[in-house]
């Protein structure tokens, strides 16, 4: 037996933490099948070792004082006779008194529309140094580097939070950099989130129209002293070459400038209580792309693709070239650029050089979102001369799936991709127009995935921390977070509600009930101002976002779903008192007024909007999959009656999806916990459009915002809005990964797990693995030869709830475990219904016959005007089509006859 992967929070690299008392996990290595984790051993610094009887291993309480600032713990952990390795964690600074720098900024230059900034300090070190940290941060982003060389690999840094209250500082360990004598300290400024440009509006500067740098250098020497360098007048400023930069518009730089003048800094007023360490990693250059093909456009453009939608920019290699413009792009239109989804957003990045020897172009203070780039002023221009630097918060991936369809294996690696660019410091909706804002909504929706795709608690519990400051004093949650919209009391169900659910998937999917604890006040705040709006126990009227972008919405009206937005609303309302009243029981709180609210409302929901028989009111998809997901209807009548109209309402729709935002992460879960599993699997796999797999088919490598984005004629969605990297509809990859595949969490931070795959014909095979707290955890099965073989990995310290399909249910614990059976999917029912046979494996054979006899255009025409004959004999629909022509169905019915028997 091993203790292995000690980790302090929720850090990777623990340099810097914001906590004197960092909760602590591990993990255990053991071939024993009976081994069972009874108590554990905490050391600190070789010396101090507490006991406690505890089976827990996974964020558990710090057991010693709490660590002052600037300290470095070394800590082992022993469960029976082995000590894991050691595992260093070192704080940051804790308390605003740590600071004795201050913000600067430049007295005259690195205005708005100036050059960016460089501020400098010259500084005389003794001999000695033993080791040595840099504490920064700033109102802008910025780029460190030490006697010339860079400081970190951040991008962007310090990110973005909501800067009003909370900005976060970094911590690097500069020991290496300096020297004994001279040392150059330097920092670039950039505009960033704080001035650049920020929303649709135009608007910049909203935080403030200063950049201004804060950063403490502390010098520690073999004597034990510790010399300190902040901010403060005696730095100075210079101009850089980069003569613009912006998130939205690019960056421009001219390398022909010479350095300006020294100019003086001054210190400026800002609040050094607003400073936190950060909670996950930061944004990082995580992959380097090639180019694949260089081409002229038909206007002689020189186009480039990377055959990869990103996130970050293009670097070159150019000789004797003097101006050279990179334009960006997720998609071409008509053989050109396609730049009208960027909206305002001019995504160029231009240089000015003096056109001698070879140079390599890259910008630092701007990213872009493109799959291709337009690049000019570069003659013979080769594939081999650029590759896209792809960056994003540098979240470890933890979770994988893999299947024997190539298009849902691809859809699944753009959901991945979807996230990787969207995961840029904050959860953005996408990364390329002027937007790039963090909806509430869509983070809301994806949270499951996301928590599944990669280890994104420290980052998310970051975003929220954000929500709850940015949160209205009545409750009302902004539309984004951090909040840079207007309006005073905004409120739309599904996307405030990310208050609620996106603590509660983080407790769920990591064990960590401290979020729900920090979050709570924000979780309740958020469910009393929704109960304050409903009348009659219903939440109705007022603006909604709804079921946005519902499929059949107009391209320039996604508010106009299927779904009505009361109805969606007071749904959410259940759901999140409904989960309110679960944290309060976690924390050991009274939850009973929210438990209540949910009685109430769910009873005011059946009253309002469902009918006796299980109707309920708008009759679409969304609806009765929050009605059937969330608990919603009463009686086991009402819950078949609602499962049946869902699954009626997928098939006679062709398996087209007609979700939007709210409906489409439920379709796939309502679908099999009404009993068809095979319906859920039919419309995942559909490849017309709308679909999942659509976008697969035309070429898509992440997830559009669109069901339609790209229209099949190759042209770009009329709509305004239009992203080609937006990864709320692909949240469908949880449903994936829990019931495709099979792996579930069953308790908080996977302590169990249920695994119950549901095979279908359409697959032979399926897997997905985990990186859970406790190890790895994995599911595959596989359909060969009659027989069907399931093999689980269940990690130490947990145990898992097998349900072997048409075999045995078992409760296992850690190790590797097989089971074989029978093929449950070799059997087909007997087709005898027009119901039946639409999405049965005769389906796409009769749309073929129907198609031949002039009875319909193709499936979704034949499944449509099928819905009103569902329970009639199979045969019968060639009469039924036949009706509307007035032709003689006789001869398609008994060839469909024949083919049914």
């Amino acid at each position: 037996m091993t203790v292995t992967a000690v980790r302090f929070e929720h850090h990777d690299v623990p340099l810097g933490i914001g906590t004197g008392t960092p909760r602590l996990s591990w993990q255990v290595r053991t071939d024993d099948p009976d081994w069972a984790q009874t108590a554990y051993e905490v050391e600190l610094n070789g010396s101090t070792t507490v006991r406690v009887e505890s089976a827990d291993q996974v964020l558990v309480p710090w057991p010693f004082e709490p660590l002052p600032s600037r300290t470095r713990a070394t800590v082992r952990v022993r469960v029976g006779d082995e000590w894991s390795e050691p595992a260093t964690v070192e704080t940051g600074l804790l308390r605003p008194e740590d600071w004795s720098a201050r913000f600067i900024s430049p007295r005259t230059i690195g205005g708005i529309g100036q050059r960016a900034p460089i501020l400098t300090r010259r500084v005389e070190l003794r001999p000695g140094i033993v080791s040595a940290r840099l504490y920064a941060t700033a109102h802008g982003v910025y780029t460190a580097s030490i006697n010339g060389s860079r400081v970190g690999d951040e991008v962007l840094a310090p990110g973005w939070t909501s800067y009003a209250h909370r900005l976060r500082y970094q911590t690097h360990d500069v020991t290496s950099l300096l020297r004994e004598g001279t040392n150059d300290l330097e920092f670039l400024l950039g505009n960033g989130w704080f001035r650049g440009r920020l929303t649709w509006s135009g608007r910049r500067a909203l935080y403030g129209d200063r950049l201004a740098l804060l950063a403490q250098l502390e010098v520690t020497y073999a004597d034990g002293t510790t010399e300190v360098i902040g901010t403060d007048e005696r730095w100075s400023a210079t101009e850089s070459r980069i003569t613009s930069d912006d998130l939205y518009d690019g960056q421009h730089t001219d390398l022909t400038l010479t350095e300006s003048e020294a100019d003086d800094v001054e210190v400026v007023d800002a609040d050094l209580g607003r400073l936190v360490a950060p909670e996950g990693p930061p944004v990082r250059v995580t992959e380097v792309v090639p180019a694949v093909r260089v081409w002229a456009s038909p206007s002689g453009k020189t186009l480039v693709d990377f055959g990869q939608n990103v996130v970050g920019w293009v670097r070159l290699r150019v000789r004797d070239a003097r101006e050279v413009t990179v334009r960006h792009a997720e998609v071409l239109e008509d053989g050109e650029l396609g730049v009208r989804p960027l909206r305002s957003a001019k995504a160029t990045d231009t240089y000015v050089l003096s056109g001698d020897a070879e140079t390599v172009l890259e910008p630092s203070l701007t990213f872009h979102g493109f799959r291709y780039a337009e690049v000019s002023g570069v003659d013979d221009l080769r594939a081999a001369d650029l590759e896209a630097v792809v960056v994003h918060s540098d979240l470890r991936r933890t979770g994988w799936f893999s299947c024997s369809d190539p298009d849902l294996e691809k859809f699944h690696e753009n959901v991945v991709w979807g996230m990787r660019g969207n995961f840029l410091d904050v959860p953005t909706d996408c990364p390329q127009r002027d937007e790039r804002l963090g909806w509430t909504g869509d983070i809301q929706v994806f949270s499951p995935t996301a928590s599944f795709l990669y280890d994104c608690a420290g980052f998310l519990r970051s975003w929220l921390a954000d929500l709850a400051a940015d949160q209205r004093p009545d409750g009302a949650v902004p539309f984004v977070i951090p909040d840079v919209l207007p309006g005073d009391s905004p409120t739309a169900t599904a996307w405030g509600d990310a208050a609620v659910i996106v603590p509660w998937v983080l407790y769920q999917r990591f064990g960590d009930a401290e979020v729900l604890a920090r979050q709570f006040d924000s979780m309740r705040g958020w469910v009393d101002k929704i109960a304050s709006l409903t009348t009659d126990g219903v939440w109705a009227g007022g603006f909604q976002f709804g079921d946005w972008l519902d499929p059949t919405a107009p391209p320039d009206d996604p508010f106009a779903a299927k779904a009505d937005s009361d109805v969606v609303a007071t749904a959410y309302l259940v759901r999140s008192a409904e989960i309110v009243a679960a944290a309060a029981e976690v924390l050991g709180r009274d939850g009973s007024k929210y438990r209540t609210l949910s009685e109430e409302t769910r009873a005011a929901f059946v009253r309002e909007y469902v009918t006796g028989s299980g109707r309920v009111l708008s009759d679409a998809p969304t609806v009765y999959a929050q009605a059937i997901e969330w608990a919603l209807l009463p009686t086991e009548e009402q819950r078949a009656v609602a499962g049946r109209r869902l699954a009626d309402l997928v098939r006679t729709n062709g398996f087209r999806i007609a979700t939007g935002f709210v409906g489409t992460p439920l379709i796939t879960d309502a679908l099999t916990t009404a009993g068809y599993p095979e319906l859920a699997y039919r419309l995942l796999l559909e490849r017309g459009c709308p679909s999942w797999l659509y976008p697969v088919t035309m070429g898509a490598t992440t997830i559009w915002e669109r069901w339609d984005s790209m229209l099949p004629d190759g042209s770009i969605n009329p709509g305004e809005m239009t992203s080609f990297n937006h990864y709320a509809l692909g949240a469908v990859a949880d449903w994936m990964h829990r019931t495709v595949a099979g792996l579930a969490p069953a308790a908080p931070g996977y302590r169990s797990m249920v695994v119950r795959p549901l095979p279908d014909a359409a697959l032979t095979h399926a897997s997905a693995r985990h990186e859970t707290p406790f190890g790895a955890a994995s599911v595959a099965w596989r359909r060969a030869d009659g027989q069907l073989t399931l093999d689980v990995v269940v990690p130490p310290g947990t145990r898992a709830e097998v349900h072997v399909p048409g075999g045995p249910v078992t409760e296992v614990r850690h190790g590797t475990h097989s089971w074989t059976v029978d093929d449950p999917c070799l059997s087909q029912p007997h087709v005898r219904t027009i119901r039946e046979l639409i999405g049965s494996p005769k389906w796409a054979e009769a749309v073929s016959l129907l198609v031949e006899h002039g009875l319909a255009e193709d499936a979704v025409d034949a499944a449509h005007r099928a819905g009103r004959y569902l329970d009639r004999p199979a045969p019968e629909l060639a009469d039924f089509l036949a009706m509307k022509t007035l032709d003689d169905g006789s001869v398609a019915r008994q060839a469909l006859e024949k083919l049914l028997e």
